[in-house]
């Protein structure tokens, strides 16, 4: 069974204002799909839960999340450990 914030729909702004950036930057990371969302009409919707995923995964790579070279890098050690 699935929990509630699982299930939990939310618009860019909803989800950028959790996130703590800007509803374009979010629009942004969807349509790069660097989150994942589905998009009803010209609006975007994201899941509650991977909105914390990506936050948590930014706050993670820190600096790095702007070092492309550092993302690869840091992506390959995560698939090789599992």
């Amino acid at each position: 069974m699935m929990d509630a914030q699982e299930s939990e729909w939310l618009t860019t702004p909803q989800a950028a204002a959790l996130a703590g950036c800007t509803p374009r930057y979010l629009t942004a990371a969807l349509k790069r799909g660097r989150l994942k969302g589905m998009k009803r009409g010209r609006d975007w919707l994201v899941q509650k839960s991977e909105v914390l995923a990506y936050v948590a995964k930014m706050e993670r790579l820190g600096s790095a999340k702007h070092n492309w070279r550092a993302k690869v890098q840091s992506e390959d050690e995560n698939n090789r450990a599992e």
